[in-house]
């Protein structure tokens, strides 16, 4: 009989995903609210690190920023429509800001460097990396081509999936040496090699069934770089997360979502995945 926390797991999946595909697919400010409200979700988890270890972050302040960073991304993206530089300087003026309240609510003794860092870390990775999906799905042509840019921002998420299911299933069913044993135990090189492949061989036929036939023309040459990049950092992305957990002394990052752990839990590979896909696709010209 299936266990609670595995039921959980699915009817959450099967929910997720569909939601995934279709606020992708619309894009626009709904693409851009939802990483927004992710990002504070995530810089929460951040900032509950930092004060289970006594560090006190600008919590307000850098939710207010989490919001912010994408919603402005999608905003600049129309800036041959209009002059996007106000949110550089945006940006500027809140960094004064946040060492404003530092020096008000933060004394010398109240370590006030660490809690300035950890409060521009969190809204930088919980929201800045993730807003490279704004880029990904409005490319130069997405105005012409939208089915095509939708497809190709959800690419990179649907190999990440698969090399997490197959590198989980080889892990567990071959075992061997651990591939970070104090960070993340259940990992194997087995698991890590298997998932590669996994991802690989998605990116491969994806690329080849789905994306050329949408008027890509992707190489077999890029579409294995685009595989093996993004198999190799979404793992490296899922063991970086846990050492922030380890540090902090917690399993989860948080209880959100049932049978998932928190926000960085489900999200913590494609913190790595998406600016590198982005990266990628610049790379190969296509936004």
């Amino acid at each position: 009989m299936p266990s609670k926390n595995l039921v959980q797991r699915i009817l959450v999946a099967a929910i997720a995903i569909p939601a995934v595909v279709g606020i992708i697919w619309v894009g626009g400010w709904l693409l851009a609210a939802t990483i927004a409200i992710l990002g504070v979700l995530g810089a929460r988890e951040i900032y509950d690190f930092g004060r289970r270890q006594g560090i006190e972050a600008l919590d307000r302040t850098g939710w207010l920023a989490a919001a912010g960073i994408p919603l402005l991304a999608y905003w600049a993206k129309g800036s041959e429509l209009h002059w996007a530089e106000p949110a550089l300087y945006l940006g500027a003026m809140w960094l004064i800001v946040v060492l404003m309240i530092a020096m008000v609510r933060r004394g010398p003794t109240d370590r006030p460097l660490t809690s300035v860092s950890i409060t521009l870390f969190g809204c930088l990775y919980a929201s800045g990396l993730l807003t490279f999906l704004i880029a990904i799905r409005h490319g130069s042509q997405a105005g012409f081509r939208p089915a095509g840019y939708a497809l190709l921002t959800l690419f990179p998420l649907v190999i990440t999936w698969i090399c997490d299911t197959v590198a989980m299933a080889v892990g567990s069913g071959v075992g061997g040496p651990k591939l970070a044993p104090v960070l993340s135990p259940k990992k194997t090189y087995s698991g890590a090699v298997g998932g590669t492949l996994g991802g690989v061989i998605t990116a491969l036929a994806l690329g080849k069934f789905v994306l050329n036939r949408y008027g890509w023309t992707f190489s077999p040459g890029e579409l294995l770089l685009f595989g093996l990049a993004v198999s190799i950092v979404g793992q490296i992305g899922d063991v970086a997360e846990s050492l922030f957990k380890r540090e902090a002394g917690v399993k989860d990052s948080s209880t959100l979502i049932p049978g998932h752990g928190g926000v960085l839990d489900r999200l913590d590979s494609l913190y790595f995945v998406v600016p590198v896909s982005a990266g990628l696709y610049r790379m190969f010209g296509v936004i």
